[in-house]
């Protein structure tokens, strides 16, 4: 028990066998200079290996926060074929109306996937923040999703070399001893021919990097390189199966690094 909560206090990476499944909402930018829609796809993807890309459904939600408010987006959704390195998917296009200073939190809340080598459904709630003009507005608060996770540094202005945390939270409750599967997007698709792109880094050796949730359900990630880091808290969700079979219902939230010039 002392070694486990050990592990968790020090938010301890150890690795796993196969790289992870992560659904992206990729745009271009996060940080948004002119007023206008956004255009971002939706990708069942490895993205650490610019590997295998999953068949999506339709989507059950996707909108976006802003100002506290809660706007539906899904008449911006459209199906779309992702040309992965490996094989061709199911997937989605959409747009997020970018207008007023502010952040933008959008939420992608996905059909249960079934996974087939595993025996059970996957279903990952994801988040991530665009800004316009710096100003703060949204990121630091819940979305009162199943699960989440909540970020404790900007989502969109985090530094190379620093560090990111984050509160796991389920039902609105924080969740200690969650692992959480770390993964850097390694290939950043194209959204023009909605295709992977080259990738910049290699897969790592021991596979995905993971981290646990301290007793406040709070992991941190000392961010190595810039670009897109997606961190996913696995069976963090309330719910627990699907059609007869066991769910993993995930927590999944992606940032952006910088470096400092």
């Amino acid at each position: 028990m002392k070694k486990k909560l050990l592990a968790a206090t020090l938010a301890a990476f150890v690795p796993v066998a196969a790289q992870a499944h992560f659904l992206l909402q990729h745009t271009d930018e996060v940080l948004i200079d002119r007023p206008g829609d956004v255009p971002m796809g939706l990708i069942f993807w490895h993205p650490m290996e610019n590997g295998h890309a999953m068949d999506m459904d339709a989507p059950q939600e996707f909108f976006m926060i802003h100002n506290g408010e809660k706007t539906d987006l899904m008449d911006r959704v459209a199906p779309a074929t992702f040309k992965g390195a490996h094989n061709e998917s199911a997937a989605f296009t959409a747009s997020v109306p970018v207008k007023r200073s502010g952040d933008y939190v959008v939420v992608t809340v996905p059909a249960p996937y079934y996974e087939e080598s595993e025996d059970i459904y996957i279903q990952q709630i994801t988040k991530s923040v665009l800004n316009r003009n710096t100003l703060p507005t949204d990121w630091d608060q819940p979305v009162g999703l199943p699960t989440e996770i909540l970020p404790l540094n900007k989502p969109y202005n985090v530094v190379v070399g620093s560090t990111f945390s984050g509160v796991v939270l389920s039902d609105g409750k924080p969740v200690p001893g969650a692992e959480i599967e770390i993964e850097y997007m390694a290939s950043e698709p194209d959204l023009t021919a909605f295709a992977a792109t080259d990738s910049t880094v290699n897969p790592m050796s021991g596979g995905t990097i993971v981290a646990l949730t301290d007793a406040n359900g709070v992991f941190t990630f000392g961010i190595p390189k810039a670009g897109n880091w997606g961190f996913a808290a696995l069976g963090s969700g309330p719910a627990t199966e699907h059609n007869g079979k066991e769910l993993s219902q995930d927590a999944v939230l992606w940032v952006h690094a910088t470096e400092l010039k």
